[in-house]
């Protein structure tokens, strides 16, 4: 087997193995899934241009993911507000009080910016710590710290209700 094929080998089998973790990291940037998919294909499309001089593609393709959202944010700012009922994503059944609370929290995730939705998302759904979340998303400690205290107070200003799942699993975002 050639050095080529070897890479080519390898990254199969990296995009198989980070695939799944990168869309549903992608969904929870953008709340959209067509988007996500969309975002992890061209963020794979640059992970291979660089297989070979990459250290840590996982982190590489999350970084590739935030900093391609921030991008699409940007653009999408200057357009109007879609709207944010949209149908929850295929397999959200549950509880109807569940089904509520998951779109409570998408909505006030979707009103979060991209920095502090990227954080929490590292930080709570992945289960990151501050410093592995700073060398994902090229920043300080310290910014991680501010920018996590900046995004709970949002959340509990934008949807108080939230407020009552302490105690409570939380319902599933993503499925």
């Amino acid at each position: 087997m050639t050095t080529d094929d070897e890479a080519r080998a390898a990254f199969a089998a990296f995009v198989r193995a980070e695939s799944a973790a990168a869309t549903r990291f992608a969904y929870l940037l953008t709340g959209d899934r067509h988007h996500a998919e969309d975002l992890v294909q061209v963020a794979l499309a640059r992970v291979a241009v660089r297989w070979e001089r990459i250290d840590d593609p996982a982190a590489y393709l999350r970084r590739v993911l935030y900093t391609q959202a921030a991008s699409w944010w940007r653009w999408r700012r200057a357009r109007p507000p879609e709207s944010l009922t949209d149908a929850p994503p295929d397999g959200a059944a549950g509880r109807a009080e569940d089904a509520e609370l998951r779109l409570v929290l998408r909505q006030a995730l979707a009103r979060l910016t991209v920095r502090q939705r990227a954080v929490l998302m590292l930080r709570y759904y992945e289960d990151r710590t501050e410093t592995e979340t700073a060398v994902l998303l090229g920043c300080a400690v310290g910014t991680v710290k501010s920018q996590t205290r900046h995004a709970l107070a949002r959340l509990r200003s934008l949807a108080p209700e939230l407020a009552e799942l302490v105690g409570r699993p939380v319902p599933e975002v993503t499925r």
